[in-house]
């Protein structure tokens, strides 16, 4: 139905688990990875950025889309340097959230990164954002509060938070 620089819309005839068919809408994505990262302090990097679909600004992890061939983790890293000026040396997966299952491809592979370091940033034209330390219980309590509102970025913390042994 439609094919843009990022996303496939489609329409897939499919037979579902319980034998009926149905016309899904389905919008494809070549999905994305997203840090957590978080310093010696205990402090985690959040962006302040604006999104238009959004209809402002929101709080989320330094994430992107991954690259035709590039592997998960290799996004994770460029969209740390990239957005945040930050280096990690240290990588641990957090596994996968999906965006929205019912309608939406995106796979997004969430990363904890540690042992970190500054560099320079390399924001596109495009971006419009702040980075912002914050100490990782006050993270999580926005994700509850509703002050974060992303659901990569929500999910990405509590599970850097449980691995961490920070769940507080």
């Amino acid at each position: 139905m439609h094919h843009g620089r990022v996303t496939r819309l489609t329409v897939d005839r499919v037979r579902l688990p319980n034998g009926h068919e149905a016309d899904l809408e389905i919008l494809h994505h070549p999905g994305g990875a997203a840090a957590v990262a978080i310093d010696a302090a205990g402090r985690v990097c959040l962006l302040r950025q604006y999104r238009h679909a959004a209809d402002g600004y929101v709080w989320e992890l330094p994430a992107g889309r991954l690259e035709p061939g590039e592997p998960p983790q290799e996004t994770a890293r460029r969209e740390l340097v990239e957005e945040a000026g930050i280096a990690a040396r240290e990588w641990r997966s957090l596994g996968v959230s999906l965006s929205s299952p019912g309608v939406f491809t995106e796979r997004i592979h969430l990363y904890l990164a540690t042992g970190l370091d500054a560099v320079p940033t390399a924001h596109e034209a495009a971006e419009v954002l702040e980075t912002h330390w914050l100490p990782l219980a006050e993270a999580l309590a926005r994700c509850l509060d509703g002050r974060i509102e992303d659901s990569k970025t929500c999910i990405g913390l509590l599970r850097a938070a449980a691995l961490l042994g920070d769940g507080k």
